[in-house]
């Protein structure tokens, strides 16, 4: 297992650098996550694929979360996730549906989503993930895509003010790893150099560039 995923945040209080995000998902919880939809948005490696994950834990099982490249959903597939929705997963009794690069729907299944988003089970939670950059896209091409994103709960995950938290956090990794051999100044260099992605920054670690 790489070092990104197996040192994934599992809860709200381990994502690093986003506290905004978690104070709304927290807000949200106390409420009921279940019957919602969430858009989270962000630049890659800085928390949207943990993010969806720990809302998806929040109320189901890890055999009922299922994930879908967006770009490969069509209305067929759709149907199929409509149907699966109906039915309660055991344990927490939630289900929930993750759509990576949603900037990559179609817009007949965006159009077809619309009416299963104002009709979610209260036991169905879906969340669509996106670069920035993928979501400005989508709203050039695809005139439904504002319609869609406001029946989601908005979570855009912030790419300022990282490096020195990144950096700490890679550096106590490394050390576990029995990879460290710079100061946190080579980690906070290091972050800089991978634009804040955590996943790039880990690969780093892993091959070894930080040690003496």
């Amino acid at each position: 297992m790489n070092l990104s995923e197996q040192y994934r945040p599992r809860m709200l209080s381990e994502l690093i650098g986003q506290p905004k995000a978690v104070k709304v998902v927290e807000r949200i919880a106390e409420r009921g996550i279940g019957g919602r939809a969430f858009w989270v948005s962000g630049m890659s490696g800085v928390g949207k694929s943990s993010l969806a994950r720990i809302i998806a834990g929040m109320i189901a099982e890890p055999l009922y979360v299922q994930s879908y490249v967006g770009r490969k959903v069509t209305p067929r597939v759709l149907d199929e996730i409509v149907q699966l929705s109906r039915y309660f997963g055991l344990g927490k009794g939630g289900r929930v549906f993750i759509f990576d690069e949603a900037h990559g729907l179609s817009k007949p299944v965006i159009e077809h989503l619309l009416d299963f988003l104002e009709h979610l089970p209260s036991h169905v939670v879906v969340i669509f993930t996106t670069t920035r950059d993928g979501q400005d896209a989508l709203f050039e091409d695809h005139i439904d895509a504002h319609p869609l994103l406001s029946r989601c709960v908005q979570i855009a995950l912030t790419n300022q003010g990282l490096a020195q938290a990144f950096a700490k956090r890679a550096r106590q990794i490394a050390d576990a790893e029995g990879v460290n051999g710079k100061p946190e100044s080579a980690y906070i260099r290091l972050v800089q150099r991978c634009r804040n992605n955590m996943r790039e920054v880990l690969q780093a670690v892993e091959s070894g560039e930080m040690l003496e």
